[in-house]
């Protein structure tokens, strides 16, 4: 009867371990928009043409090709979930390879080529979904 109990207090820890290693790894996969992008600076604008265009969870991402004097750079743009840019009009279609566009968000914090959308815009000026509000700003 000893060893019985034992083992299942064993069981047991070692099943709520591994539930705490499981949820940990689900809290790390999502990040605060603080901690990577600074709301301190102005809103960075960039123009360039869409390599791709990832709508998906848990944040979409646009990859720009930016002529920088001589030579491309790759910018990305973080978006929000599908959902939310679904709410604002976005849909998977919403951009295409070789689109020209110009989005406007807020810089990495490491000063890398990545930024956090807050909109885009078309070759012609028009806006990609709608604007956003202060409300869902980000």
């Amino acid at each position: 009867m000893q060893s019985t109990c034992s083992a299942r207090r064993t069981s047991l820890r070692v099943r709520g371990l591994l539930a705490m290693l499981l949820a940990a790894g689900t809290v790390s996969a999502h990040h605060s928009f603080a901690v990577f992008f600074n709301t301190d600076v102005q809103l960075r604008r960039i123009t360039g043409v869409v390599k791709e265009f990832r709508f998906t969870n848990p944040h979409g991402v646009v990859t720009l090709s930016v002529q920088q004097g001589h030579r491309q750079v790759i910018w990305r743009a973080e978006t929000n979930s599908p959902s939310l840019l679904r709410r604002r009009g976005w849909t998977p279609e919403s951009l295409h390879v070789g689109e020209t566009i110009t989005v406007e968000g807020w810089p990495a914090r490491d000063g890398s080529n990545y930024l956090r959308l807050r909109s885009a815009t078309r070759a012609d000026g028009r806006p990609v979904g709608t604007a956003p509000t202060p409300q869902n700003e980000k």
